[in-house]
């Protein structure tokens, strides 16, 4: 492991994880395991996975928050351990991006070793924020990195249940990738919705989050995923799987491991 966030051969980091977004095949989406402590995503890139994308409610579980509570100071030094830790490019959940200038917020992802950054359009109060003035805090974020920081902008409609989610998706996510935005997220679209927006974005990279029971990645990928992450449902799976460990240790007192 390098250490370097992902920096070496190839190119910048930034510049390979960019890369990985063209270009894919239909039923070949970029699949983005989400690592919550350092463990987690040597793991993951010892599985062979390309480059990984922190999920900002899993790295809360872990450090013992609840989602949305983490410090942006504990938020940055926890993605600066998972980017020491492995040589793949590494992108960063980081909320709405803790009420920091963009100029600030940029410098900090940089310094955490991160290639990228997901913000969220939900407000504090647990509604969605204007989309204009969202459109208006990607710009300031794309002209403080440049080109090279990849900005995946979240779009909450489904999780805020906001009217014709279809419609609202696809009206903000035109409006962010027309501020700068690299990629879109309608987190918690419906897979059956993927086709009207892959279809009304055209070749606009978008986020779908894979869940349990639900389609394959490939199947996601010809629907219309450019990309897949799991928001902190891996980590479910790991502390459900631990749990089940202790259990089994607890009852019969050794001979387990």
């Amino acid at each position: 492991m390098s250490g370097d966030g992902g920096r070496g051969a190839g190119g910048t980091a930034e510049s390979r994880f960019r890369a990985l977004h063209l270009g894919r095949a239909a039923g070949d989406p970029l699949v983005l395991p989400g690592p919550w402590d350092a463990v987690s995503a040597r793991a993951f890139e010892a599985a062979g996975f390309p480059a990984l994308a922190t999920p900002s409610a899993g790295i809360a579980a872990s450090l013992g928050y609840e989602d949305g509570a983490t410090p942006a100071a504990e938020m940055f030094a926890a993605v600066g351990r998972i980017t020491r830790a492995v040589s793949v490019p590494v992108t960063a959940d980081l909320e709405g991006g803790y009420g920091l200038p963009a100029a600030e917020l940029v410098e900090r992802v940089r310094e955490s070793g991160a290639v990228g950054v997901n913000l969220e359009d939900s407000d504090r109060t647990g509604g969605l924020k204007d989309p204009r003035e969202q459109a208006d805090r990607l710009a300031e974020v794309r002209a403080a990195a440049g080109p090279g920081l990849f900005v995946n902008a979240r779009v909450d409609v489904y999780i805020r249940r906001a009217p014709d989610p279809v419609g609202a998706a696809i009206a903000r996510a035109r409006l962010y990738a027309e501020a700068g935005a690299d990629c879109v997220y309608p987190i918690a679209a419906p897979s059956a919705d993927l086709p009207a927006l892959r279809a009304a974005l055209g070749a606009l990279p978008v986020n779908v989050l894979a869940g349990p029971g639900g389609p394959s990645f490939a199947a996601l990928g010809r629907l219309g995923a450019t990309r897949i992450t799991f928001g902190d449902g891996l980590l479910q799976r790991a502390r459900d799987d631990l749990s089940a460990f202790a259990t089994k240790l607890r009852l019969r007192g050794g001979g387990v491991l």
